[in-house]
Parts: C-alpha cells; sequence; structure tokens
C-alpha cells in the first residue's frame, strides 16, 4: 500500500513538473472520495502559486490513500465520458474499477483480531436466502464476513464478485444478472452453498471447500485440498460460524 501511494504521489509530481512547459492552464476536476474535491491542473500560470498547488495536491492525495490503509477500505478509480478521472472508496455504480484492493487476512484468526465486526446491513436478504434454502444464517454471515467482510463492491484476482464472491461462470445457473447487487448475490451463494451441502452429504467443512476451491477439486483429494488458501478459509470460516452461534 505505501508503495502505491509514493508511486502516486510521485506521478503527480512529475506531472506537475512537466506542466510548466506546457501551453496555459486547463483545469480537469479530480474527485477524492464523495465530498471533497479538488482540480488537476495541466498547466500553470505565472501568477499561480506553485508550491501551494503542489502542497495541496499532495496533501488531498496522501489523506485519501493514508485514510484507506487505516480503515482497510477499497479504492476504486472511475475515468468519466470528458476523461475526468475519479477515486472513491464508494462506488456508486459497476463503472468504478478496483484500483487498490484491502481484504481482511485470510491467514488470522478471528480469535485473535479485535475487530470481530459482523454487519447487520444485509440480515435480511440473509434470512430470506436461508429460508429459502435451507442453510444456518450463522454460516452464511459466517461466509460473507471471510469472502468480502460484507463489502458488496469486492472484486478478487480471480473475478469473483460480490458479498459471496460469485465466479462469472456460476451467474447463469445461480440466475444472476447483477453481482453486486445484495439480494442477488446472497440468493445464489447461499443456493450454491446448498448444492456443494447436498453434494457433499452434510459435511461442512468438504461443502466450505468445494465453495473456495470448486467440487471437482475436493472430488479429486476426497478431503479439504491441500491448499493453503482453502485451508485458511474452511478454518476462518468454521471459526467465525463458532463465534456467531455462541453470539446468537
Amino acid at each position: 500500500m505505501c508503495s502505491k501511494i509514493i508511486m502516486l504521489l510521485s506521478q503527480f509530481q512529475n506531472g506537475l513538473k512537466a506542466s510548466h512547459r506546457r501551453r496555459p492552464m486547463s483545469r480537469k476536476k479530480l474527485k477524492i472520495i464523495d465530498s471533497a474535491t479538488l482540480y488537476c491542473v495541466s498547466g500553470v500560470r505565472r501568477n499561480c502559486n506553485n508550491r501551494l498547488l503542489k502542497l495541496a495536491l499532495f496533501c488531498s492525495i496522501l489523506f485519501l490513500f493514508s485514510s484507506a490503509m487505516v480503515s482497510h477500505a477499497d479504492i476504486y478509480k472511475y475515468i468519466d465520458s470528458k476523461g475526468v478521472l475519479h477515486f472513491t472508496n464508494m462506488p456508486t455504480s459497476s463503472g468504478y474499477e478496483i484500483y487498490i484492493k484491502e481484504k481482511p487476512d485470510i491467514n488470522e484468526s478471528p480469535e485473535k483480531t479485535s475487530d470481530f465486526i459482523v454487519s447487520s446491513e444485509y440480515d435480511e436478504f440473509i434470512k430470506q436466502a436461508c429460508e429459502t434454502h435451507g442453510i444456518d444464517v450463522s454460516l452464511v454471515k459466517a461466509m460473507i464476513k471471510v469472502e468480502s467482510d460484507f463489502n458488496n463492491w469486492a472484486i478478487s484476482k480471480k473475478g469473483a464478485k460480490g458479498l459471496m464472491q460469485i465466479m462469472p461462470d456460476n451467474y447463469k445457473k445461480l440466475k444472476i444478472e447483477n453481482p453486486f447487487n445484495p439480494w442477488e448475490n446472497i440468493m445464489g451463494g447461499t443456493k450454491y452453498m446448498k448444492m456443494m451441502m447436498e453434494r457433499f452429504n452434510g459435511k461442512l467443512p468438504l461443502a466450505l471447500a468445494a465453495y473456495n476451491a470448486g467440487p471437482t477439486v475436493v472430488d479429486r483429494f476426497n478431503s479439504i485440498p491441500p491448499y493453503s488458501e482453502t485451508e485458511n478459509y474452511v478454518k476462518k470460516v468454521m471459526e467465525y460460524y463458532n463465534l456467531l452461534n455462541n453470539i446468537r
């Protein structure tokens, strides 16, 4: 993360240095987060305080990304039809692309963290999905916690999207048109988990492993695949599941 901040600041600094040699000033609005706005100046008038402008740009960009580091927020970028570049931690459409991804550490046990926070924002959707497919509410919430930390705009490196990180290959059979729609994603993900539970005869660890690595891989090993990501995923979901059951 720090390297990305340094790289971005360096790019802005180099761009501003080059601006001294360009034509008179033109402005393009650079939207930071939601409420804060500053102007990216591609040329500088002679009477403009260049140092002050640089300082404002550096401080604004540094504030944005350092805030993301502290809060573990994902940062998205978007270029609109006018060429305006937008950065935000709260995208308002699927047109935004992930720029910096922050996911909970799948290797860290929830019992060792002080931030065991489970959102209640999607409780009604989770409850309805679990009633429809016969899955425990605590299990689905534990899965969402590990999969996306309740970020419905989450996108993995492999292309899985939404709260329950659904892969595009599964959209059709799970009747998902928009993976970023919380209702569709939760219903689809819960349905898929039900399918895994039935395929592996109700053996929860195997079903979770299949949800993460794919059922054919679990079939091949006839156990949890010896992949660190899958092993950690199963372990962490089970830990959150047990914690949530104890809270209820």
